[in-house]
This record gives C-alpha cells, structure tokens and sequence, in this order.
C-alpha cells in the first residue's frame, strides 16, 4: 500500500526571494535587499556565489526573536537608511520572505513611512518592491516577480511608440544573454533587455572590490519600456498576469509577444521569424549558418542517440523546452519534472508534442527528487537532465547527469553554458551525444578509441 505523502523531501525547487535577488542583480546600480533574517540573505548568497563564481552582496532587515513578534518596521527602515548611506545605489531591489510576509508586515506602507521621514533633499533610491515568500512559489516565480516589479516601478508612457523592444528573457545564463544581445545587434533592433546580469555575475578581476558590480540593465531603458513597439517575453508557462510583458501591455498598450525558451531547431526558428517581423530585416546569414551546422549535426549524431530514454527536471519552463528539444533529436523523454506548481506545464508540453503518449512520456508537477529517484527506478532512464542537485540521485542509481539551468554547483562554468538559438542548441546537443558515447565506452568490456 502507497503511503501518502505528508512532506517534502530535498525539494526540486528553490526559495521564491532567490529568484528576486538574481533578478534585481541586473538592474545596473541596485542593491538586492531582504525583509527578513539575515539567514535568508546567507543562505541566498552562497546559492547564487557557488553558480555564478562572483561576490554577491545581499542586504538584509536582519529580523530577530522581538522583530519577529512585534514587525519589522524599524529594522527596514534603518536598514534602507544604512544601505543607501553605504553603496549609494540608484536603486534598492526589496524582496520580502515568509517570516515578514507571515508576520503581515505592510512593506508599501513602511515605504512611505520611510520616504516621509528621509526626504532631506539628498537623492533616494528608487524602490522596487516584489512580494517573494516561498510557501506561494519557486526560485523562478520571484524572479518574475522582481523584474514585473521592476517595470510596474519604473516604466512610464511615452509621447509615441517607439522602434524599440523590451526582451524579458526569463532565468537564463549569463552567456545566453550575451548571445540574445548579440542577435538583436545583428538585426539592428533597438532593445531593452531586463535581467540583464551578463556582466555583474560573469565579469572580469577586480583591482579593488566594487560593492555594486558595474553592468545591468539602467533604470532610463526600464523607464522607456513603456513606449515600446512590443515585449518578446520566454516563458512558456507564465501567465501574463504575473509577466512584465503582460504589465507594460495591459498598462501602455505594448504588444506582449510570448513564447517558449527557444531551445531546438523549430523553436529557434520561431524566434528568428519574430525578429524577421519586428525587424522588418532578414536573418543574418551567421545565423542561417548556425543553423545549417546543427540539422548536420542532428544528422551526424541521431545513431549514437536515437531512441536513447532520459528525465529532465527543473523549472518548469526549462522542462517544458528541454521536451519539446528532446523529442526533437530522438530522444523519449520519460519523465518531464518540476517541482513548480503552475499548473500549466502538462498543457504547454502537449502543445509542443501534438502526439503526446502519457504512457511513454510521464509530465509531473509539484514534486520533489524522493519522487523523481522513486519514477527513475521503474522507468530506468539512459541519462538524467537538469541542475546539480539530481547528482546524489544521479550516483546513488549509476545514470549519468547532463548538468543545465540552475543551480551547478559541482561543475565549472555554469554560467557560461548556453542553452538558447542555434548556437545553444548546438552546444547542448554535442554534450548529449558524448556523454551517450562516452557511458557507452566505459561500459564497454575492452574500451575502444574509434566511433
């Protein structure tokens, strides 16, 4: 008998004000700020440190035993007053956690309050603020959060539209920004890119240490979002209600164009043929090269992987673009997890996959590694894909792990991995194909040198 389930264990997810603080990492001069213990912030900033290999500072209220009874209306405010006295940031990203939002802490009103008392004439930073706790979501629905803050905050309406777009990228790596950067450069489109953490969690050795990252994403192109000829915003499973894109639409009237994470050829293409219409330009041919390399590429490495079975987890949008691409070389995707809860995942995967078989391919949301390792012992996938926290399942059941998104602890260079266009894809499939050769040669009795 199947015991229900009554907790969770070693969650397939991360913590809804994690996602914030990434987000509010890309905005140029900002300082992400907790309302919350100080626990949160550390526990926040090894997680992101570990991935992205650069210091990162996260302010925090810093709540104890009496803040936590009585609110933390003075811990904030004296600690918004310390913060812009010590980095003097343009703009403070304020992201709450589940003991202020339990607590029932009016942080809007603590604002005002904060603004009256220390308006002396002297500059003060904008203040974003994002509803983040973690009992109502994921790493990635604060990360929406934050950059819907951000543009709910800053974005105003302009004289008239502008040729410009506003590019809301979701969760990605800091090299698949540089490589969306890249593109829109190439088709000569004007864009506003928001999280742009390219540079504050990927750049170069510092002489002396900058308490604010140069790099981000200024607060003058947040503002001119509104005026804006339309929004391209990654994201599969977010509903527009939660979406910036869907914000500066509903309030200025700027056309949200939504779509997957563009991962494989087909969802690619659409991508391009976006911008081809946005752009009114055709595709670079770099680009129609990139493409050509991968169909020979999917040509040259479909035997080695072809009818091959795997899981993939993660956010749910990932997933959902992970299946689609997985489908799309051949593979079976087996098991398609997330420990998000959007409810959305199985429609947007069986949109993708119009002969979707729920007996071959198995969709679940709102579960945890327990329940993924318990799907992988019946299902006896050929390789696991997704972030490093499926290593110990990955060793305890001998199936190796193809490392993507986030978090990659246990490996270099996460976050220069790129997963999107044809160059991501391409990327991704070579690792995908070497690692079935190589699990393949070292299983072998006697090895061999030549494929």
């Amino acid at each position: 008998m199947k015991h229900a389930k009554t907790a969770t264990q070693n969650a397939c997810r991360l913590c809804n004000p994690l996602g914030a603080c990434l987000a509010f990492r890309g905005i140029e001069n900002c300082v992400p700020f907790l309302h919350g213990s100080q626990g949160c912030a550390t526990y926040i900033r090894r997680y992101l440190i570990s991935h992205y290999k650069e210091p990162i500072d996260i302010a925090s209220s810093n709540f104890n035993e009496e803040t936590a009874v009585f609110g933390g209306s003075h811990n904030l405010q004296l600690g918004l007053k310390n913060v812009t006295q010590q980095y003097k940031p343009e703009v403070i990203g304020l992201a709450t956690t589940c003991l202020s939002e339990t607590i029932g802490d009016d942080v809007p009103m603590i604002l005002r309050e904060y603004k009256k008392a220390f308006r002396n004439g002297s500059p003060m930073p904008v203040m974003i603020h994002a509803s983040t706790p973690s009992y109502q979501g994921s790493h990635i629905d604060g990360f929406h959060a934050a950059v819907r803050a951000a543009v709910a905050t800053l974005a105003v309406e302009g004289v008239e539209k502008q040729h410009t777009v506003n590019i809301f990228a979701n969760m990605i790596s800091p090299a698949d920004i540089r490589y969306l950067k890249e593109i829109l450069d190439a088709f000569g489109l004007p864009y506003m890119l928001l999280p742009d953490y390219s540079k504050t969690l990927d750049g170069g050795p510092w002489g002396e240490y900058h308490r604010i990252p140069p790099g981000g994403t200024p607060s003058s192109a947040i503002a001119a979002a509104g005026s804006a000829s339309a929004s391209i915003e990654f994201g599969a499973t977010l509903e527009a209600s939660k979406s910036a894109a869907g914000h500066l639409e509903a309030a200025f009237g700027v056309t949200r164009h939504h779509m997957g994470l563009p991962i494989g050829i087909k969802a690619s293409d659409r991508f391009f043929a976006l911008l081809e219409e946005l752009s009114g330009q055709p595709v670079p041919e770099k680009y129609e090269d990139e493409r050509r390399r991968l169909v020979d590429a999917y040509a040259d490495g479909h035997k080695y992987i072809f009818e091959k079975r795997a899981i993939v987890y993660g956010e749910e949008d990932l997933v959902v673009a992970m299946t689609a691409f997985l489908r799309e070389i051949g593979i079976t995707p087996v098991l398609c997890a997330s420990g998000g809860k959007s409810g959305l995942m199985r429609k947007k995967i069986a949109e993708l996959i119009p002969d979707l078989d729920e007996e071959e391919i198995k969709i679940r949301d709102g579960v945890d590694f327990v329940d993924i390792e318990d799907e992988a012992k019946v299902l006896k996938p050929d390789l696991l894909i997704g972030n490093s926290k499926g290593y110990t399942m990955s060793r305890k059941n001998n199936i190796p792990l193809l490392r993507i998104g986030f978090p990659i602890h246990d490996r270099f260079g996460g976050q220069r991995l790129h997963h999107l266009g044809y160059r991501g894809t391409q990327e991704l499939f070579d690792r995908i194909v070497n690692m079935v050769i190589e699990e393949r040669q070292n299983a072998s009795s006697i090895g061999y040198t030549y494929m």
